[in-house]
């Protein structure tokens, strides 16, 4: 989880260097989590909090880059410079957290620390101190700076929403918000306001999102580490936005439900609905090693019994399931995330617009298999974090064409990110007969 009181548990100059190879691993395709993964508990709150500003900042620090250095450096350095560069620019919002001065010695220092870089020391010192100058406030407003999207992604963005499309790239700029789910089956959302209260950690409730209510959501305008939270490590509170909420209130769990989460990880969904109701739960995930995450959260969330399985699967194929009908399904689809940028800001760096028609087709079959495992009268939830309307309503339409069986609900459609939510899609169909 990224937070705003990040501990500096290494020097800010070994802090840059790992930032900056981070940040190279994702521009040759890698996923910042996996990478982020790799770090001992120690490294990973800095280098988290480093690498996800850089990205959000990338626009304006290559301007700045390419301003000060017209031939093109390194991929190394200009990495470095990136990391940099994005510690002038942070906002109010996001709170400057070292003198200019500091960024610029550390950085120079960071060069020092890699032998890739270890020559440019001279020139890294040179174009921080310009940019120290060209970014104070008379000069460089803090405004939202617009988050970096390739052109297919910003054409798609343009095409679907004409009047908002810059309003999602600058929400997606910003720090994502610390959003809680409180963990109903302990405590209502005012009891844990209580708790929160007498930490001294102020929060106010989200009562709902798109007309659906959510009782059990919490924003903390002033972010903490997880292990600040009353109880966290007891299960009492989860980490979720408030978008990802609304997805087990939609289905409405009841204790004599079978319910099948087809693609499951991290298990935050599933820990819901079984906050919901004790009902039976098979969680599905087709990766191994996301499957110990599920496993973690419901341990921690104290949601284990013998009317819950985890279970690795492939939700698209029927070689796991035992021919036993679901009340209910939950199909939170593998997508785009494009919906989730602001909590993961390497996403538009891995993307590419071929993965759009390739996620399309997985989502189809994921879809007609599912459908074929729904009793009767049961219900069908879609979910994915994207806003590209290719992996939303179109597939919602596309299925209703195809199953004359599927009744659409009542349910949120899409979802644009704003300050309290990312960018979810949502529809609900109850199957009429077989």
């Amino acid at each position: 989880m990224e937070d705003q009181k990040t501990p500096l548990n290494l020097p800010l100059s070994e802090a840059i260097t790992i930032s900056a190879q981070a940040i190279g691993e994702v521009m040759s395709g890698r996923s910042l989590t996996e990478v982020l993964d790799q770090l001992d508990a120690h490294e990973r709150p800095i280098i988290q909090s480093l690498s996800f500003n850089a990205l959000r900042k990338w626009v304006r620090s290559q301007e700045l880059i390419k301003q000060f250095i017209p031939k093109a450096p390194p991929p190394e350095v200009a990495h470095l410079l990136s990391v940099a560069i994005a510690l002038f620019l942070q906002d109010g919002a996001d709170g400057k957290g070292y003198a200019s001065h500091t960024i610029v010695d550390q950085a120079v220092r960071a060069c020092g620390e890699y032998d890739k870089t270890v020559y440019a020391k001279g020139l890294v010192n040179a174009v921080l101190r310009k940019v120290s100058i060209a970014t104070q406030p008379s000069e460089y407003p803090p405004d939202p700076i617009l988050m970096f999207v390739p052109p297919w992604w910003r054409a798609n963005l343009k095409r679907n929403y004409s009047k908002q499309w810059q309003s999602i790239l600058f929400a997606q700029a910003k720090r994502a918000p610390l959003i809680l789910r409180v963990n109903q089956k302990q405590y209502s959302r005012e009891q844990y306001q209580s708790l929160l209260d007498d930490a001294g950690i102020a929060s106010s409730p989200i009562e709902s999102l798109a007309g659906f209510a959510l009782p059990s959501a919490l924003l903390i305008p002033n972010p903490v580490p997880v292990s600040d939270l009353p109880g966290f490590y007891g299960g009492a509170v989860s980490v979720q936005d408030s978008g990802a909420q609304l997805a087990a209130s939609l289905l409405m769990p009841n204790p004599s439900d079978l319910i099948l989460d087809a693609c499951s990880a991290p298990g935050g969904k599933t820990a819901h609905l079984l906050e919901l109701a004790d009902c039976q739960m098979l969680a599905l995930e087709i990766d191994e090693t996301r499957i110990g995450k599920i496993n973690g959260n419901l341990d921690r969330l104290r949601l284990r019994s013998e009317k819950v399985k985890v279970l690795r699967g492939d939700a698209s194929k029927f070689s796991w399931w035992d021919s036993v009908l679901f009340e209910k399904i939950l199909l939170d689809a593998p997508c785009s995330a494009s919906g989730i940028v602001a909590r993961h800001p390497d996403i538009p760096f891995l993307r590419r617009q071929s993965d759009i028609a390739a996620l399309q087709k997985k989502q189809r079959e994921i879809l007609t298999q599912a459908w074929q495992m729904l009793k009767p009268e049961g219900l069908l939830l879609y979910v994915t974090c994207s806003v590209f309307p290719e992996e939303g309503e179109d597939q919602a339409v596309w299925f209703a064409q195809q199953h004359a069986n599927a009744l659409r609900l009542d349910a949120p459609g899409q979802l644009l990110p704003t300050e309290v939510n990312d960018g979810f899609y949502y529809a609900l169909f109850k199957k009429n007969g077989r």
